[in-house]
């Protein structure tokens, strides 16, 4: 079944693939920031009144977690404000709306994979402000799915990807956190995935005898490792005979505006048993990203 289907942040890392892989289930219309203000609340209601989209895929987000630190009212006003009205205006349509938030929504203690119903507690504005941002569409809008990824990167935009290869050029020795852990997430397999989703929403779930898919789910490459393991095999996959150093470091020798999570492993079982989607490992999907 055809769709139109509204894309926010089209010039982002996910929003860029989700305007190639949602193209297969109908019209996206794909706008940038640009093109719709998200800090502008009457903007966002024209545009949603304007395009009537039966669904609304929404990956814009402040994601400069350092600077969110400074920039609290704009952090809030994009992850926060902004979705809360696209839930509003989707409501009004009986819309679907599609989401993206985060694993810094937890406070990063303990060592176990986080599941979607575990208690949450942002340690900064950035994971503050998207959790606003979930609770937000929770309540205003009833066909909603939201997806809390990690580590985001991919060929394009400002990611840790592509800060590596080149720091990796210019200097002989780089010191690389190592005890934070988490799955470091292709963002092309962020894009596939959520088509994938959106495919069965439009079919198997279509019906007053199907369940109700709706809510929260986790949605990150599978495995884990530190950032330290993540730039060494950036390293190994880019540079082999490199003689680049990578020391590990504790995070507490790298202090930032933004306290970052210790534990970002989230569980992402719920994701596979619903949908039946999972996504391959880092390691894989890093492979892949960087061969292409």
């Amino acid at each position: 079944m055809s769709a139109r289907i509204l894309l926010t942040g089209c010039r982002g890392q996910v929003g860029w693939e989700l305007a190639r892989s949602l193209s297969t289930l109908g019209e996206v219309v794909a706008l940038d920031s640009s093109q719709l203000d998200l800090t502008d609340v009457a903007a966002i209601r024209r545009a949603v009144a304007d395009i009537q989209p039966r669904i609304i895929v929404n990956p814009a987000a402040h994601t400069a977690v350092d600077k969110a630190e400074s920039e609290t009212e704009r952090a809030y006003a994009l992850n926060a404000t902004a979705p809360g009205v696209l839930a509003e205006e989707a409501e009004k349509l009986g819309a679907l709306l599609v989401h993206y938030s985060t694993d810094y929504v937890f406070d990063g203690s303990g060592d176990q994979a986080r599941v979607e119903t575990d208690a949450t507690g942002p340690l900064n504005v950035y994971g503050a402000s998207k959790l606003a941002g979930e609770q937000a569409i929770q309540a205003a809008c009833r066909r909603h799915l939201i997806f809390r990824t990690s580590w985001v990167y991919g060929g394009r935009g400002a990611n840790f990807l592509l800060t590596m290869r080149r720091l990796m050029r210019e200097r002989p020795e780089l010191k690389i956190v190592a005890d934070q852990i988490g799955a470091p997430t292709w963002c092309r397999n962020i894009a596939d995935a959520t088509a994938q989703v959106l495919a069965q929403v439009n079919s198997n779930f279509v019906g007053a005898d199907k369940p109700q898919p709706w809510g929260v789910y986790h949605l990150t490459n599978a495995g884990e490792t530190s950032w330290h393991g993540f730039a060494q095999a950036i390293l190994d996959l880019d540079a082999p005979d490199s003689a680049t150093r990578l020391l590990p470091i504790p995070s507490s020798d790298y202090p930032t505006p933004a306290k970052r999570p210790l534990n970002s492993r989230l569980n992402n079982d719920k994701l596979e048993r619903v949908f039946g989607v999972r996504l391959p490992d880092w390691r894989v999907a890093l492979r892949m990203c960087m061969a292409g």
